[in-house]
């Protein structure tokens, strides 16, 4: 089976040990991406948004493992996603199957790209506590005010993701902060 994987933050950077093939490509689907995960180091990650009006391109690539199963356990040991969180953080798609409610975008895109399936994650949004986005100010200040290492992790997470990546939080942390982009991509 060709099984991609869906990437457009660290993935694609620092890949660590998940089972892919190698390089990653530029031409993924265009998915509703933003920072809008605060991690429990304080940076802020990107995550998918389903009613987000944003789109950006994601990057793939292809996973070593032959089924979608293996390829999903994969990605959540690199995520480090619990075993019992699998099923709703760890999504996937495959040809012949129903197109997935809130991106249906990545069933034709696996389609157009002659590919037998893809694997993504889908962590929730999470700002303090709550399962939510914060607010570009809500963001931007919060990166302000990190703890100068957490920040430092923070502005690496931001100047590392690919180029391509360019939602509108981004291009505010980029005018304000002067977080610009160091990743080849």
């Amino acid at each position: 089976m060709l099984i991609a994987c869906l990437g457009w933050g660290s993935l694609v950077w620092d890949p660590r040990e998940l089972p892919v093939q190698g390089r990653w490509f530029d031409d993924g689907p265009f998915l509703p991406i933003e920072f809008a995960r605060q991690s429990s180091d304080g940076r802020l990650t990107l995550v998918l948004l389903p009613a987000y009006e944003s789109r950006v391109r994601s990057l793939w690539t292809l996973f070593s493992l032959g089924t979608i199963e293996r390829a999903r356990e994969g990605l959540r040991q690199r995520e480090g996603i619990l075993e019992k969180n699998k099923a709703e953080h760890v999504h996937a798609w495959s040809t012949g199957g129903p197109s997935h409610p809130s991106f249906p975008e990545i069933g034709a895109w696996v389609t157009r790209m002659a590919l037998d399936a893809a694997v993504w994650t889908a962590l929730p949004p999470k700002f303090g506590d709550q399962e939510v986005c914060p607010s570009i100010d809500q963001a931007l200040a919060h990166l302000r005010g990190l703890p100068h290492e957490q920040r430092r992790k923070a502005e690496r997470y931001v100047r590392m993701t690919p180029r391509q990546v360019d939602t509108p939080y981004r291009r505010r942390f980029e005018a304000e902060l002067r977080w610009t982009p160091k990743s080849a991509m």
